[in-house]
């Protein structure tokens, strides 16, 4: 295999390769997917000069570590973490020479769950559907990284990059979620949407890719008969029987059968991808 590659020593507790995602499939069932971060992955191409939607490593609280095989310009970004070069400390958020052989060690989260490991170049493994994405719902693209595998790398690109903002302002201590009401908001009793409103939520530990999960009051039905699967948009907020809101992120079914009180703006999403479980969350519906 060529020196354009790097070998996975630790691969973490969750790291997949993502990219912007594939969108267009939403009809044959396949969802966007995609970096749950993708602000993040476009200033770590910035900043090494790749293609903003060139594929990187999007670790999950832990971190992982690689080491090439041949010299590679990496940038982290997304979550703040510990950064090291064969044990020597080394800058987040900017371009960082690693040689031949040497370990890159991404700590684990400092302030949020997701980091972003770019290489330039990228990560080209091949896309399936246009995209190198991982959807740990579908199954499409790499599996999960495991320890020993072997990621080839793109060609280097012509001219480095630069950036002249910060890479990342950190998850705010309260997540806060705007909220368009509909489609379904007329399944909910008034004192439930004023529930909404009024908050009381925090991050589920049973969060994933898929969805962000809540723990809080529960939001009563006016309508409890059985509703028929319906299209899902990325940022749907879907009531289960349990009446806890959960807010679809990258890896959502396309489909589904419990109502949707709201969507939240795309805006707001890479905060809630950032939202560690505790976090206090505040929905704020409009029409």
């Amino acid at each position: 295999m060529s020196d354009r590659a790097v070998a996975v020593v630790r691969a973490g507790a969750l790291t997949t390769v993502q990219d912007l995602g594939r969108t267009g499939y939403a009809h044959l069932g396949v969802p966007r997917s995609g970096a749950l971060d993708p602000g993040a992955v476009r200033l770590v191409n910035r900043l090494l000069g790749n293609e903003e939607g060139a594929a990187v490593l999007e670790t999950t609280v832990t971190g992982c570590a690689v080491r090439p095989r041949g010299a590679v310009t990496v940038a982290v970004g997304g979550a703040p973490c510990p950064v090291s070069v064969d044990g020597r400390p080394v800058a987040w958020g900017t371009g960082v020479r690693v040689g031949p052989g040497q370990l890159l060690d991404v700590g684990p989260a400092v302030r949020g769950l997701r980091s972003y490991v770019g290489f330039g170049g990228g990560v080209a493994v091949d896309p399936v559907l246009g995209s190198r994405s991982t959807d740990l719902l579908s199954g499409l693209g790499p599996a999960p990284l495991s320890d020993g595998e072997v990621l080839p790398l793109g060609a280097v690109p012509a001219v480095r990059g630069s950036v002249d903002a910060p890479p990342w302002p950190g998850p705010p201590d309260e997540l806060v979620l705007r909220v368009r009401l509909g489609p379904r908001d007329d399944w909910f009793t008034p004192g439930a949407l004023r529930t909404l409103a009024r908050g009381g939520w925090r991050v589920s530990s049973a969060s994933n890719r898929i969805g962000l999960r809540t723990e809080g009051p529960s939001l009563e039905r006016a309508v409890v008969r059985e509703l028929p699967s319906e299209g899902m948009s990325l940022g749907a907020v879907q009531v289960p029987p349990d009446g806890r809101p959960v807010v679809f992120l990258a890896d959502h079914p396309t489909t589904g059968g419990y109502p949707v009180v709201g969507v939240v703006r795309e805006a707001d999403l890479p905060a809630a991808a950032q939202a560690a479980p505790g976090t206090v969350v505040r929905f704020v519906p409009y029409r």
